[in-house]
């Protein structure tokens, strides 16, 4: 039996409904696997899932083992990682911070490092953790994803920078964040089918959304429905459904610059799953 694994979040909860609901059929039968997204990039890397969510940069370290569906990427505008701290900071004051990130594989990571390489004081740890720790004093400041992004200011934490607008404006190109990806030897026989199944999945999502609370409740339980339905407006739209032609130029240029800046070795022509 293959692996499936995907993120607790609303949008990924929200995109598999229709999968794991059994409304949408699949070509093979699949264990289900829901996990942070540090550790789905963890498990990925010792290739312990077959179909799974990642962070765009560890997608980027694994593109010899893994290749890209066209369906579910959490890509957009607007949408990018926030840094956040007590106080306001400038990028300069940033670069004697310590600063929390979830997780050194992720997307929030390489994009942070983009825009203040001179930060050395850097603490990985769960994104659910890192307005905590900035309140414990811990740390001095964090990168936040996912539905922090909706709760740090009732914390009493202020927002430093937003490493999607910088991004957007820098590159013109919308953020890439995460993906889903296929072992390659699984790519025409179950990632070819899979990825049209979850192309369904996301359409119906969009039509119906009502259907997929009780699943994407069962693992936001902390969350109200606005946070709820924040978190999915602002991570799943059209790239979702289908990542296009602007999509893969964005993260084609994201590739480039992880290489640029040393953190992947080389690009590689065919990390998208052919149409």
């Amino acid at each position: 039996m293959l692996k499936l694994a995907f993120s607790s979040c609303p949008n990924d909860t929200f995109m598999f409904n229709g999968i794991v609901s059994g409304e949408i059929p699949l070509p093979c039968k699949f264990e289900l696997e829901i996990e942070d997204i540090a550790e789905l990039n963890r498990r990925a890397a010792k290739r312990q899932t077959d179909i799974t969510k990642l962070s765009y940069f560890t997608y980027f370290q694994l593109a010899d083992n893994y290749i890209m569906l066209n369906a579910g990427a959490a890509l957009g505008r607007g949408c990018g990682p926030l840094v956040i701290s007590k106080k306001p900071l400038n990028r300069k004051r940033l670069e004697s911070c310590r600063i929390a990130v979830p997780g050194l594989n992720t997307t929030a990571y390489l994009l942070f490092k983009s825009f203040c390489p001179e930060c050395r004081d850097i603490v990985p740890m769960l994104f659910s953790g890192i307005e905590q720790a900035i309140l414990d004093g811990s740390v001095d400041a964090g990168v936040i994803i996912h539905e922090t992004r909706f709760t740090y200011r009732q914390r009493g934490l202020t927002k430093v920078a937003d490493l999607g607008e910088w991004w957007e404006k820098s590159t013109g190109h919308p953020i890439p964040l995460g993906c889903i990806a296929v072992k390659r030897e699984l790519a025409e026989k179950i990632g070819v089918p899979f990825d049209a199944a979850l192309r369904k999945s996301v359409k119906q999502g969009l039509l119906d959304r009502g259907a997929t609370y009780p699943f994407v409740r069962q693992y936001a339980k902390e969350l109200g429905i606005s946070v709820i339905n924040a978190h999915i407006d602002l991570y799943v739209n059209h790239f979702s459904i289908d990542i296009g032609e602007e999509g893969r130029a964005a993260v084609r240029f994201l590739f480039k610059k992880a290489v640029e800046t040393g953190a992947i070795p080389r690009t590689r022509p065919d990390i998208f799953l052919p149409r």
